[in-house]
């Protein structure tokens, strides 16, 4: 099944009694999981009796499948959602391993995972979630980059009834990058920066939101880390943390890693400064610069600074104390070789 196969399906109420959508796009599982509440509970009122969201990283397989086994109260159906299923364990997984192969009718089972599940550089083999569920109910969800990007923004933005210029639409992916939540987050403020009921958005409205004097600032971080200038990187840290959402801040360094990565991969296999410029729309200058710090050794590297980032994630979503986790992370960048 395809992620459209599948809203299409959602939105007519008929989503499939399992679903496991797994992607590095926060935005679309967001989505994924309003189509299906939307579609199987049209009155708000149901869904508080029949709707059930869990996190994966803080409930068992177990208890899952009991949720799912639950009859529905009021409503011709059940809808159990399972937020970040890629943390669920293999062990004592069986309960839920059973439920898959004979799932109930009268309940839907959305299994997100803001992570890719299969086997990659990350991954070093499939998540067992893959080898339960049943392959007609994978979804991957699509992935979003490049020039695609701003033509979704604006698209998404239409469902909102927001109307988002062409140059509009590009000021953004350039400023902000590919974090589909965070694009249609700042489309949303940026209408508001024209009147409450103001539902356009032009370069005037991006300017006035998101502000040149941030986005220098945001980029100077990245480039006081790439450069390992640790009390640069501190002093401009701080500042942006009197303003900024820490999770913007730390979606835009996982950025720069996963970029830099991408540069020394593409490099050692060969590929010119400028080919790899196009492909991961980055200044030439900037593409240089990484390429010429690129060794098997640094490219090797980057996967433990991308886990070192995803480990920040995880303790800000648990409430850890931002300035603290971003203060050492930042310093751990800056010091990784």
């Amino acid at each position: 099944m395809d992620y459209q196969a599948y809203l299409q399906s959602a939105e007519r109420g008929q989503p499939p009694p399992v679903v496991l959508l797994h992607g590095g796009d926060g935005q679309l599982l967001d989505d994924a999981l309003a189509a299906a509440s939307h579609g199987l509970f049209p009155d708000a009122a149901s869904a508080a009796m029949s709707r059930e969201v869990l996190d994966g990283r803080e409930t068992s397989p177990e208890t899952i499948a009991r949720a799912a086994q639950t009859l529905p109260f009021l409503t011709g159906r059940r809808l159990v959602a399972v937020r970040r299923c890629h943390a669920l364990p293999a062990k004592g997984a069986e309960p839920l391993v059973a439920y898959l192969r004979d799932p109930s009718p009268s309940a839907c089972l959305l299994l997100l995972s803001e992570e890719p599940l299969s086997a990659s550089r990350e991954r070093k083999s499939d998540h067992w979630l893959l080898q339960a569920v049943p392959p007609g109910a994978v979804v991957t969800l699509p992935v979003r980059e490049g020039r695609s990007l701003p033509g979704w923004l604006r698209q998404r933005a239409a469902l909102e009834g927001l109307t988002v210029s062409d140059e509009a639409a590009r000021l953004l992916v350039e400023w902000l990058g590919e974090d589909g939540a965070m694009l249609l987050g700042e489309a949303r403020k940026a209408a508001l920066a024209g009147g409450s009921d103001n539902r356009a958005v032009g370069v005037k409205e991006v300017t006035a939101i998101v502000g040149e004097h941030r986005l220098h600032d945001v980029f100077e971080l990245t480039r006081a880390v790439e450069r390992r200038d640790l009390p640069q990187a501190l002093k401009i840290l701080d500042r942006l943390l009197a303003t900024e959402e820490p999770m913007r801040l730390l979606a835009l360094l996982v950025n720069d890693v996963r970029t830099a990565w991408s540069i020394a991969d593409l490099t050692a296999r060969g590929q010119s400064v400028d080919q790899i410029a196009r492909l991961l729309r980055r200044p030439p200058r900037v593409v240089e610069a990484v390429a010429r710090a690129a060794t098997p050794a640094r490219a090797a590297a980057m996967a433990g600074r991308l886990a070192r980032c995803w480990e920040v994630e995880w303790r800000l979503k648990s409430s850890a104390q931002a300035r603290a986790e971003l203060t050492a992370l930042v310093a751990d960048l800056c010091a990784a070789r």
